[in-house]
């Protein structure tokens, strides 16, 4: 598992992308210090030390790809979010704007996305996209949906030549979450091709819209699904599911309710569930797994497994539950 996290040494800010081992999905084990070797396990990939860079700020994993076709040289794929120091103007909905977008003393930071390559999952080297800054992709105009910031890419390999880069962004004009997706031939240039899925009905738990989308192929069913973290009119946030038969277009909510909501009683994650990791079960493909990000008192967060409750996919259930 590929996380992000932040000391407290030196008084930092600043978020860095650590490594931890599982043997069964469910119970994970983390070093204390940098990695030095091929089976360490700890902090695995820091901030970029050039100036021009997207990323001197803060980095996130968004996104492991396992390339095996013999075209690659590198293995593992890390697409992520990168953060640098350039202020994201925004004064009117800057309160909601709080994860996955960085605040610190009422200044929000401007994200795009990045792709680091390895052979070991542990050593990473960047791989520079065509924007000047190194990133795959860049804000659109003023006049665009994602003209503020592009975070959490999550990628999808259709074939070997068609990928797909599912992102979200602030829409300004309607002031609310949204999702969009790019194409790629190779991984690394990409093709914007538009929002695809915004906020929800007045009242409903994505009424000011969705973001932190993970999507899957269902082996069994043959289409794709999409977990996503919703954000409340009072900016709680619970996890919903949407579905598509193309997984590019035509992107339909699965319910109106939440498959995940906070915990209701005094627990770790009950003031908010979000950032989900959708995983399809091997041999029994009627399972499915849920991690996911949980906030709980002071702001203080972790990370959480639902299960699915057989092959009902619109229910989970908290595995300590």
């Amino acid at each position: 598992m590929w996380y992000h996290g932040r000391s407290e040494f030196n008084n930092t800010t600043s978020e860095s992308i650590g490594l931890a081992f599982s043997g069964n999905g469910i119970h994970w084990a983390r070093g204390e210090e940098d990695v030095r070797s091929s089976g360490d396990t700890s902090l695995v990939m820091n901030c970029s030390k050039n100036w021009w860079a997207f990323d001197t700020d803060s980095i996130r994993p968004s996104e492991m790809v396992i390339m095996s076709s013999p075209m690659y040289s590198a293995v593992y794929w890390l697409y992520y979010t990168g953060y640098s120091s350039e202020e994201v103007n925004l004064s009117r909905d800057s309160n909601i704007l709080q994860n996955p977008e960085r605040v610190h003393g009422g200044k929000i930071f401007k994200s795009l996305p990045g792709l680091a390559c390895s052979q070991d999952g542990r050593h990473w080297a960047r791989i520079e996209g065509d924007h000047h800054s190194g990133a795959l992709l860049d804000v659109g105009s003023d006049e665009e949906w994602d003209s503020l910031f592009i975070a959490a890419p999550h990628v999808v390999v259709h074939s070997n030549d068609d990928l797909r880069m599912f992102y979200h962004s602030y829409d300004v004009e309607n002031g609310q979450f949204a999702l969009g997706v790019a194409r790629s031939r190779d991984g690394i240039r990409w093709v914007k091709l538009g929002k695809i899925i915004g906020g929800g009905s007045k009242g409903s738990f994505d009424e000011l819209g969705v973001k932190n989308a993970c999507v899957v192929r269902n082996c069994k069913e043959g289409n794709y699904l999409m977990a996503y973290e919703g954000v409340s009119a009072d900016g709680m946030t619970c996890i919903g599911l949407a579905v598509s038969p193309d997984g590019l277009k035509n992107w339909k909510r699965l319910q109106e309710d939440p498959v995940l909501k906070p915990s209701e009683e005094d627990r770790w994650d009950n003031k908010g569930v979000g950032s989900p990791c959708l995983v399809q079960m091997e041999g029994n493909i009627d399972k499915w797994r849920l991690y996911y990000v949980g906030v709980g008192h002071g702001g203080r967060n972790g990370i959480g497994l639902a299960v699915s409750e057989g092959s009902n996919i619109r229910k989970f259930r908290r595995w300590a539950d």
